[in-house]
């Protein structure tokens, strides 16, 4: 340990074999005393390095799309990510911050909120499908697909897992203050009509999470062939159509005349 103190002192990132030669002894030998090498380095209580946490969180989403978060085993997790138990356990107490950690890193969660906040001036026509297709893109559009943890999130969270609790709240909220306000202001402003914002919302998620959740099987066994991108964004414009405020009815509560009618400040090629 004094040999290892002194290499991480003089800045750098020792290897095993580096502090094992360092300290006279083989790989074996260091191997017997600590399981790897972040458990010296708990020994040593130096701080975890920032891959360390990285490394669990690729892990954590490969095994929890491919399993659940119930099947994730900690033990495993650790053993995955090269990392020690006590290292896993420093960063991540226990499933609920692991999974809210996993939300923030790899679902459309902020990348979503961030949309709803920088473009709070612009109109629903512009804004929703934006915020359709940075769902999809986050999903399909960066290398490997994240469908599987998305399936996860949604089957935790809709079973009450204890585990997923603190994580639903958390992004509940974070939506609820960025799109949903978002959504209260254009219903305010008559661009949309007025309805209760969580119902707006689950309208206008439920339809693009569907097709989400569906559309491997639908291109393999019914050959849709409708980029991905497009198939939200006219998701998104169907919403939009049906949010139009009543012609007559600035504030929205009376449901829309048999036909749709004339739209109040929506661009009218969205209904077409």
């Amino acid at each position: 340990m004094g040999r290892a103190r002194g290499l991480l002192a003089d800045g750098g990132k020792p290897t095993v074999a580096e502090i094992a030669k360092a300290a006279g002894v083989s790989r074996t030998g260091f191997y017997r005393e600590f399981e790897s090498r972040s458990a010296l380095l708990e020994a040593l209580a130096v701080e975890p390095e920032p891959a360390a946490r990285d490394r669990i969180l690729e892990a954590a989403l490969d095994m929890v799309g491919a399993h659940g978060l119930n099947a994730l085993s900690m033990d495993e997790l650790a053993a995955h990510a090269g990392v020690s138990r006590a290292t896993l356990y420093r960063l991540f107490p226990g499933k609920p911050t692991l999974l809210t950690s996993l939300i923030k890193a790899y679902s459309p969660l902020l990348p979503v909120s961030h949309v709803a906040s920088t473009m709070h001036d612009e109109p629903p026509e512009v804004v929703m499908p934006e915020i359709a297709r940075t769902v999809y893109r986050v999903v399909y559009g960066r290398g490997a697909t994240r469908l599987g943890l998305l399936r996860a999130i949604f089957f935790e969270v809709s079973s009450f897992s204890p585990d997923a609790e603190e994580a639903a709240q958390e992004a509940l909220t974070t939506l609820l203050g960025s799109v949903g306000v978002y959504l209260m202001s254009q219903m305010a402003a008559g661009r949309l009509r007025q309805m209760p914002p969580i119902l707006a919302l689950q309208a206008f998620i439920g339809p693009i999470f569907f097709h989400i959740l569906t559309r491997p099987i639908a291109e393999r066994l019914l050959g849709l062939d409708i980029p991905g991108e497009q198939a939200v964004t006219e998701l998104a414009q169907s919403w939009l159509r049906a949010m139009r405020p009543s012609v007559g009815n600035q504030d929205g509560n009376d449901p829309p005349p048999p036909g749709g009618g004339a739209g109040v400040g929506l661009n009218q090629d969205s209904a077409s």
